[in-house]
């Protein structure tokens, strides 16, 4: 089936893991064998081969790179115009990847429809551009508001205002807050543009103020469910129904921590902790539970987003066995209809929804 992934950090592993994504990857597990410099090395799972293999024709792929103050303890950059080069570097390595035929951008209404028909024209899939969505994670990069004008030239089209703690426009997981004027104006610049609002990491209080403050499409692109996982990462059922009301639709996570709860980071493990796709699968239900159909999630696996297999569920080794969620989502007692919802149309109808509106 095809499938949409909706959050993929492929130019971080490109430009910050240093892999070659043009290269299968048990090529890119093999050249790592022996590294311990990141917790995931020899263990990913994402490839633009292996998203071939598993039909995965699109996606949402981020640029990223966090400001840090003094006093923040986490990893990132130590000014914004730091922080902005480096999406830039990571940006060109996108059109790097377009140059060499390997991925394509969507940009709008159009290009989607045409990639849709180009990619399911029945013709082997093999050596077919995958189609990407440009996103930004964490708004720290952006100097000033007015820097969304020339990211939207580029062909940015969602921004996530925050990513992990604080940030400059708005506070992220494991932090608390409101946006300050300059989240409020980043949100009215990203409305005029009519970029995509990514609620995901946001945190409650900044979370509640951007969708008081934002009118336009909102979507969470990778977002698990606090019923199941207590932890502040994950989205209330209040949360939940509030993006729900707003038509939005949350995209299901691989990462462990998220899935099961009681992870503890470099000690558990996913056979240990029993972490597998049905338990994914349980986090879809609670959505569609919530919502009363299966419109409003989808796929958004952050997979390698900072970990591999020693942290994603312990059936997946993967990005293609992203298609197992078919047939767990049918034992479940999903339909056909809605499996394809799931795994795709749910992402597309929004897509078309409100680009249409936009043009």
């Amino acid at each position: 089936m095809f499938l949409f992934d909706a959050h993929l950090d492929l130019s971080m592993n490109a430009m910050e893991w240093n892999r070659d994504l043009r290269q299968p990857v048990s090529a890119i597990n093999a050249r790592e064998a022996g590294l311990n410099d990141k917790p995931d090395r020899g263990r990913a799972t994402v490839s633009l081969p292996e998203l071939r293999k598993g039909n995965i024709g699109l996606v949402v792929a981020t640029q990223i790179a966090r400001f840090v103050a003094p006093d923040n303890p986490l990893p990132g950059w130590h000014s914004p115009e730091q922080a902005w080069a480096h999406t830039q570097a990571q940006l060109a390595w996108y059109r790097a990847m377009e140059a060499a035929g390997e991925m394509t951008p969507i940009r709008d209404l159009a290009g989607l429809e045409q990639h849709l028909s180009f990619w399911n024209d029945g013709a082997p899939v093999e050596h077919k551009p995958v189609g990407y969505i440009l996103s930004l994670e964490g708004a720290d990069s952006l100097v000033h508001p007015d820097y969304l004008d020339i990211a939207w030239a580029y062909g940015l089209r969602a921004v996530g205002p925050a990513h992990y703690g604080p940030g400059r426009y708005a506070n992220g997981t494991d932090s608390s807050g409101k946006m300050g004027q300059a989240g409020l104006d980043l949100l009215k610049k990203m409305e005029s543009l009519g970029l995509i609002l990514d609620a995901t990491h946001l945190c409650d209080d900044a979370f509640w103020q951007a969708l008081d403050h934002f009118q336009g499409p909102v979507w969470a692109s990778h977002q698990n469910c606090r019923a199941l996982v207590p932890h502040n990462r994950q989205f209330s059922d209040e949360q939940i129904r509030a993006l729900i009301d707003r038509d939005a639709v949350l995209g299901a996570p691989m990462d462990a921590w998220m899935i099961v709860p009681n992870w503890v980071r470099q000690q558990s493990t996913p056979q240990g902790m029993d972490c597998n796709l049905e338990k994914v699968v349980q986090h879809i239900d609670h959505i569609c539970q919530l919502a009363g159909n299966a419109r409003h999630v989808g796929i958004g696996s952050d997979l390698d987003g900072g970990f591999g297999t020693e942290q994603c569920p312990a059936d997946l080794h993967t990005i293609a066995d992203l298609q197992k969620l078919d047939a767990l989502l049918a034992a479940k007692g999903y339909s056909a209809t809605d499996i394809e919802q799931i795994m795709h149309g749910n992402w597309l109808s929004f897509l078309r929804r409100n680009w249409e509106e936009a043009m």
